[in-house]
């Protein structure tokens, strides 16, 4: 679906430019010609920038890197339409340059408007990313504060106990049980870990096979360890990259 409407696109933006130039230089036959060999290489260029060059470098905030290798995709580009060019003056007008004007005189201003067409749209897909990532970011912090008056539901002596998510400091597995530490007590339940997992809001995080964190108490943190209140949690290399992504991030 989403590669016919890309498809679509490109096709109305040619048709536009043969039209566009077509008319102007009473000529529609080689302005198609000239389309047809200059779009393909601004369109390799726009889908190598959108979706390999932004999402890879500039997304994860490589700037250097990213400026770096937008130049140089602008400088190669630059002398594949070149060559491009050249390769249209030898097959269209075997190199009869008469044949060609006026529109072989203006064809710099067609490559121009295509590359004018590549840069608005990857501005325009710049946009929609970061008006995506900000309401995105906008519904992830208010599920979030919403989360923090929520409760879970625990067994304890026979009795149902309603435990606030955001007092919950860390969760241990003693087998068959689940030893729960909040900020003011703590409660031992008949549950595996694992379930308890399934249930938790995205900001517990599981350090060891025995222990889930609430990242909101940790007050420092290692390759090996984090330290809560009145605590250290161990980190198990199992979990260790997922952990230093979620706290250093």
């Amino acid at each position: 679906m989403q590669t016919g409407k890309h498809l679509l696109f490109w096709i109305l933006i040619s048709l536009f430019l043969i039209a566009g130039f077509g008319s102007t230089f009473s000529d529609f036959a080689k302005t198609f010609y000239f389309v047809s060999f200059l779009m393909p290489v601004a369109v390799g260029t726009s889908y190598f920038f959108n979706y390999y060059l932004v999402p890879v470098y500039l997304l994860q905030k490589s700037f250097l890197r990213f400026w770096l290798y937008t130049a140089y995709t602008i400088i190669i580009s630059f002398f594949l339409q070149l060559i491009v060019m050249l390769l249209a003056f030898v097959v269209i007008a075997e190199y009869n340059y008469q044949v060609l004007d006026p529109v072989m005189a203006n064809v710099f201003v067609l490559a121009s408007v295509i590359y004018l067409v590549v840069f608005l749209k990857a501005f325009l897909l710049l946009y929609l990313r970061f008006v995506n990532k900000e309401s995105e970011l906008s519904a992830r912090n208010k599920e979030n504060e919403g989360l923090k008056t929520a409760f879970i539901t625990i067994r304890e002596k026979r009795e149902n106990r309603q435990i606030r998510l955001s007092g919950i400091i860390s969760l241990e597995s003693l087998g068959d049980y689940v030893k729960i530490t909040t900020n003011t007590e703590r409660f031992t339940t008949k549950e595996t870990l694992a379930a308890f997992e399934q249930q938790l809001p995205d900001y517990f995080i599981r350090t060891h096979r025995s222990f889930i964190v609430n990242r909101n108490h940790v007050q420092t943190f290692s390759a090996t360890s984090v330290t809560v209140p009145n605590s250290e949690i161990p980190v198990s290399r199992t979990y260790k990259k997922q952990v230093m992504a979620v706290l250093a991030g």
